[in-house]
């Protein structure tokens, strides 16, 4: 079993950047493919980023594409999710999760372990 936390969040003005980073415990992360979601207050929980085991494929809802890098340092156990040009549609508490092997999905209901989440906030 892997425990995930979350940390890096904070408030941002708009157009800011911030990033996010996942630590993994109790089991190496680089049998995971990892996943970024969100969740914002009276919204369903979304996808916003994912990477393989490798780290070789990724994949980004079209809402975070070209602003949202997801990455991963296997040595370090940590995932990162770097946010730039945040705009206040970005506020929201941001999870990472992990599912057994390289396929990485789009819907929360295949990933099997999940961080507490860190807020984000961004300001106009």
């Amino acid at each position: 079993q892997v425990q995930l936390v979350e940390s890096g969040g904070g408030l941002v003005q708009a157009g800011g950047s911030l990033r996010l980073s996942c630590a993994a415990s109790g089991r190496t992360l680089s049998s995971y493919a990892m996943g970024w979601f969100r969740q914002a207050p009276g919204k369903e929980r979304e996808f916003a980023a994912a990477i393989s085991r490798s780290g070789n494929s990724l994949d980004y809802a079209d809402s975070v594409k070209g602003r949202f890098t997801i990455s991963r340092d296997n040595a370090k156990n940590t995932v990162y999710l770097q946010m730039n040009s945040l705009k206040p549609e970005d506020t929201a508490v941001y999870y990472c999760a992990a599912r057994p092997g390289d396929a990485y999905y789009r819907r929360s209901v295949y990933y099997d372990y999940w961080g507490r989440g860190t807020q984000v906030t961004v300001s106009s």
